[in-house]
C-alpha cells in the first residue's frame, strides 16, 4: 500500500514538473511572437490546461505569411495568425485567452 502512495505522489510530482515546463515554453513562444511579458505568462497557463502538445507544437511553429512583420504588432494581429493553423480548439482558447488576459479576468476566474 505504502509503495502504491509513494508512486502516485510521485507521479504528480512529475505531472506538476511536466506541466510547468510545457508553460514555459509555450511561454517562451508567446514572447517570441511578440506578446508582452504579463499576457504571454497568462495565456501560457491557460492554453497548457487546455490543449494537446500537439496543438501547442502548432502554435510554437507558427510563422508569419510572406510579407507580414515577424512579430505581430497586436494581439489582434496574432490572434488572426493562430486562425492560420487551421485548428479552431486552438483559435477558440487563443482568442478567450487573449481576451481574459488583456483584460485581467483570467486572475479573477481563478480566485472563485
Amino acid at each position: 500500500m505504502r509503495a502504491v502512495v509513494v508512486a502516485a505522489c510521485a507521479a504528480l510530482l512529475l505531472t506538476g514538473c511536466v506541466e510547468k515546463i510545457a508553460e514555459n515554453r509555450v511561454e517562451s513562444a508567446l514572447l517570441k511572437a511578440g506578446l508582452s511579458e504579463r499576457n504571454a505568462a497568462c495565456m501560457a497557463e491557460r492554453m497548457v490546461d487546455r490543449l494537446s502538445i500537439s496543438q501547442l507544437r502548432k502554435l510554437e511553429a507558427l510563422r508569419g505569411k510572406p510579407g507580414e512583420p515577424i512579430k505581430p504588432r497586436t494581439m489582434r494581429q496574432y490572434v488572426e495568425r493562430v486562425r492560420a493553423v487551421g485548428d479552431a480548439e486552438v483559435l477558440a482558447v487563443t482568442s478567450t485567452s487573449a481576451a481574459l488576459c488583456a483584460t485581467g479576468l483570467a486572475n479573477e476566474s481563478r480566485r472563485d
